[in-house]
Formats: structure tokens, C-alpha cells, sequence
């Protein structure tokens, strides 16, 4: 899995977010990702992984094995 297929499948669906993925192990199932959108404002961290998951869509299902995720609005980011 190439890291940009990922990138832009959540960039489409969260258009103006900060989107960062990084291969962890090396081999194109391992992931860490950080997404920073105003859509996140007051959402519980189980409902934004929930929508990240849902712009991956299958590929959660088949291709990525394993996903770290941060989602942070941008507040949150600045604060970090």
C-alpha cells in the first residue's frame, strides 16, 4: 500500500485537513496517520476515528493492517 493512496482517499473526504501517513514498519500494511480538521470540533475521539475508518473505507478491510491514527482539530494541534 503506498502511503499517498491513503493521503488522498482521507484528503477527499477532508478536504481542507492536515494529513500525514507514515509507513511504520516498512511494509506497506503498518501505518501511522495524523488528520487535523475543524471537523473534528466536538467530536469524541471513538467518532473521529469512525469517520477517518469510513473515508478509507475498504481498504481498512483488506490492504491496511494496522492503523495508529491522531486526530486533532486544530486547536488541539496548536496546543501539542
Amino acid at each position: 500500500m503506498d502511503i499517498r493512496t491513503l493521503e488522498q482517499k482521507v484528503a477527499a473526504v477532508f478536504p481542507a485537513a492536515r494529513v500525514e501517513v507514515a509507513d511504520t514498519t516498512g511494509g506497506g500494511d503498518h501505518f501511522a496517520m495524523l488528520v487535523v480538521s475543524e471537523r473534528f470540533e466536538g467530536l469524541p475521539l471513538v467518532r473521529r476515528h469512525r469517520l477517518v475508518y469510513d473515508a478509507l473505507g475498504d481498504l481498512m478491510r483488506a490492504e491496511v493492517h494496522a492503523l495508529s491514527l491522531r486526530t486533532l482539530t486544530p486547536a488541539e494541534h496548536d496546543a501539542d
